[in-house]
């Protein structure tokens, strides 16, 4: 029986697999004259469907507006009832309807006519009245849906995704989108923390555990106890960091540690980062130099801050 659930399942795949192969050698040709549009709109991308395509259409306004092309989803259903209000005429709307003749969409289609609006539709079926009415048509290549009875949408929902997915990148890569803009729309959850930068987690100022080379051990272990990060960082007479001292460096220098000052144990040219790293890059240093902590410093090699794993974790950032 188990054997039996794999085939059905690499069928499915196969299918849609093909299916997307075949979409990709043969893209609609409007494709590049909507993503120009786009780029040029003043208003946003409405988006509409029914059933599984209303689904894959507010994937679609999603992944749109999070990556720099203002989008939303308008349920067609929803627009014959005070929705189409929504719409205005600097918009563009994208109606997805795989057999092009879902009747729901027609009060859209009737409205983005009466006002001029610009339509773009993504259907299967390219002599549809959708797909017709259309400024930009973005006829998907014709397929088998995966299921058994042929009837579910299963392939033709793929390809919508793909092609939404597609249109969404072809965007970003014109508009230069990077992650940094990403972050403006993700401040929350692990995305927005791995977009998060060290100095928006570091400790600075009196936090920073400084002692100069010239200290003495009494007062090195005291700084180490009180700021709480089991590490002094040692700098110079101008400033500038020249070393480190940990847990190891007091072990290794156990017996005679106290006739000592911090510079005669310290650990030269330690592990640094800067204030533009990205917390995510900083846990992947810490976790494959098996350190927990790392001091910041600016562009002159001074230290600016100090950041411990654990205010990476407590972001969410692992």
């Amino acid at each position: 029986m188990a054997n039996s659930f794999l085939k059905a399942a690499k069928k499915v795949l196969k299918t849609e697999a093909d299916a997307l192969e075949k979409l990709k050698d043969d893209l609609p040709i409007d494709f590049s004259d909507l993503v120009e549009f786009i780029l040029n709109l003043t208003g946003r991308v409405i988006v509409s469907g029914v059933g599984k395509s209303g689904h894959i259409g507010n994937k679609i306004a999603a992944t749109l507006a999070s990556t720099g092309t203002p989008a939303y989803f308008v349920h067609a259903t929803e627009a014959s009832h005070g929705d189409l209000g929504m719409i205005t005429e600097q918009d563009l709307c994208l109606l997805i309807s795989n057999s092009g003749e879902t009747v729901e969409m027609f009060d859209i289609l009737t409205h983005a006519r009466r006002f001029s609006i610009p339509i773009a539709t993504m259907s299967s079926n390219c002599e549809s009245t959708l797909v017709k009415a259309a400024n930009f048509q973005l006829c998907l290549p014709m397929a088998d849906e995966a299921c058994p009875i042929g009837m579910a949408p299963t392939t033709s929902t793929t390809m919508m995704l793909a092609l939404g997915d597609a249109l969404a990148v072809a965007l970003m890569e014109a508009k230069s989108f990077n992650a940094e803009n990403f972050k403006i729309f993700h401040p929350g959850g692990k995305l927005g923390a791995k977009l998060m930068t060290v100095s928006q987690l570091m400790h600075k100022d009196d936090a920073i555990p400084l002692v100069k080379t010239e200290t003495s051990m009494k007062e090195t272990l005291l700084t180490m106890s009180t700021k709480g990060f089991g590490i002094a960082a040692i700098v110079d007479e101008i400033g500038s960091l020249v070393g480190v001292i940990t847990d190891g460096d007091l072990r290794r220098h156990i017996d005679d540690l106290m006739g000592k000052n911090a510079g005669d144990i310290a650990s030269l040219s330690p592990i640094t980062v800067v204030g533009e790293t990205l917390v995510v890059d900083a846990l992947n240093l810490m976790q494959d130099r098996k350190i927990s902590v790392l001091i910041v410093t600016s562009a002159d090699n001074k230290p600016i801050g100090v950041i411990h794993i654990q205010d990476l974790l407590r972001v969410g950032v692992a």
